[in-house]
């Protein structure tokens, strides 16, 4: 069933004139949530914007993506500990936070909705529309809602292409 989610997931632009019903957001939700997270610190907070004034507004600190005001409802993910780097030299919370919003956006896909991760916008003028204090960092903005249109799917490399087996070659 998870595959099917995936398979069938794609980037909407183009939304309804719909709500989403309370108890299908709430799965949604609980989905990210559920999300695994850099030694269970869950270092995040998720910003649900259903007003349409607010998604307005975030129109231009999203490069003037219209389609963020048409949804039904915007997702910012928020790291909460920007600090933290893994022993690996990454920072968690943007890998913690890639993984909560993907896990939103399959539930979505698996219960006929659609979204657009966007991680093209100005951070400093999103946390100003939002009020994120100075020291939480806004990871993405996941658009949510009914699919008006889809977009042509888009194709992915073949396996070939991309696995490699025990080492890394050419």
């Amino acid at each position: 069933m998870v595959l099917e989610a995936i398979k069938k997931r794609q980037s909407v632009r183009s939304y309804q004139d719909k709500e989403i019903p309370e108890e299908i957001l709430q799965q949604i939700l609980e989905a990210g949530r559920l999300a695994p997270s850099a030694k269970n610190t869950q270092s995040w907070k998720f910003i649900v914007v259903k007003d349409e004034d607010l998604r307005r507004k975030l129109v231009p600190a999203c490069k003037n993506q219209e389609f963020v005001e048409e949804a039904t409802v915007v997702i910012a993910g928020c790291g909460t500990d920007p600090d933290y780097v893994m022993s690996n030299g990454e920072h968690a919370y943007s890998i913690d936070l890639a993984i909560a919003l993907d896990h939103m956006s399959l539930e979505a896909a698996s219960l006929g909705l659609g979204t657009c991760w966007i991680g093209a916008f100005y951070q400093d003028q999103a946390k100003e529309i939002l009020g994120v204090p100075e020291d939480v960092r806004i990871v993405n903005l996941l658009t949510l809602g009914y699919p008006k249109k889809l977009g042509t799917k888009t194709g992915r490399k073949p396996l070939s292409e991309i696995i490699r087996y025990d080492k890394y070659s050419l």
